[in-house]
Parts: C-alpha cells; structure tokens; sequence
C-alpha cells in the first residue's frame, strides 16, 4: 500500500497541472436553452455579442433590438449569444422552456439562446467568472440585465457595453462592424 499512494499522485499530478485556464470564449461549453449541450468552440471565426438577458426587465425591449442585429449580420459571420439570468431583482424568474417561449412569442427571437445561468454571486457560471476576471476596461461586475461582451472572431474580448447601450448605439455597431471588416478572407 505504501508504494501504490506515492505512484497514484505521481500518475495524477501532472494531468492536474496539464489543465490550462481558459484563454477564449471557445474553451467553454454551455447548455443550450433546449438542453443540448453547445461547445461555444463551434463559433470560432465568428464575431459574437454575448449578453445577459432577462425577460421581465425594464431593458428587455433590447430583445428586438439584438435579433435585428443578429439578423442583419448573421451572414457575415456574426451572431447573438443570449444567456437568460435571474440575479438581478427576480427578472429572469422563468424556466428554461417558459423564457424560450417567450422569447419567440414576443420578439421571434433567433439567435442562439443558453439556458439560465448566474452570472454574479458565488454560483457564477465559468463562463461569466471568466468574462468579469479580464482587465479593466473589458472586466468588471456585470452590472445589470443586458450587458455585452463583444468578441472577435478568435475568441477574445474586444469591448463591454452597459446594459442601457443600446444593441443599435453607433459606437457598438461601428465596433462590430470594424470587426466584421477586418476579419473579411482574403479571395
């Protein structure tokens, strides 16, 4: 027996160490809102707006803002991710299936949508703990329903938008579409 502890952590530790942090948005997966599980791997070369979304908020008319978006850029290689969350005053108190319904009913919503997830508190998901620990000015607290992360087609964070920046503000579309252009493939 003595011999078999020291061989277990000998066999053990290096594939603990071998385990890197995550260095993009594409190192993490999620649970799609109908439950399939979504590797966010399989939106590399795509520029993605990621945002908290919530469906009884005084900000959830962004909705048919970010689907506009979405819809006008998709073909260009951009999408919407939404990640309905319930930390903010109770405005996300709906099931999975409740907030899908919703969502489509109201706004006809398209774009890719996760299922609830934390993103603050000591239950933050992975992927939001990951998002808020960047540098200044792109980390931070989320501070409220419907902030956005703008990410570049590699996976890297490249802007944070406050909750009340509107999905059509100038300064986010110019970004977004700086992004877009600059990613253009060579013919």
């Amino acid at each position: 027996m003595r011999f078999f502890a020291p061989l277990c952590v000998a066999l053990l530790v290096p594939w603990v160490l071998a385990a890197k942090p995550p260095t993009s948005i594409h190192d993490f997966s999620l649970a799609r809102i109908d439950g399939a599980e979504q590797p966010l791997a399989d939106y590399r070369g795509k520029v993605l707006l990621v945002v908290n979304v919530a469906s009884q908020c005084g900000l959830t008319p962004q909705y048919e803002g970010l689907e506009a978006l979405h819809e006008k850029y998709r073909e260009r290689g951009f999408a919407v991710l939404g990640f309905p969350a319930n930390d903010f005053a109770g405005q996300e108190p709906g099931s999975n299936a409740e907030i899908a319904d919703f969502c489509r009913a109201t706004y006809s919503i398209q774009f890719p949508m996760f299922s609830k997830i934390h993103v603050q508190g000591d239950d933050i998901h992975p992927l939001y703990a990951w998002l808020t620990s960047r540098p200044a000015p792109l980390g931070g607290p989320v501070e409220w329903n419907f902030q956005k992360y703008l990410v570049a087609r590699d996976g890297g964070v490249v802007a944070r938008f406050t909750p009340r920046t509107v999905p059509d503000d100038p300064a986010l579309v110019a970004r977004l579409e700086a992004l877009l252009d600059a990613a253009k493939p060579r013919p």
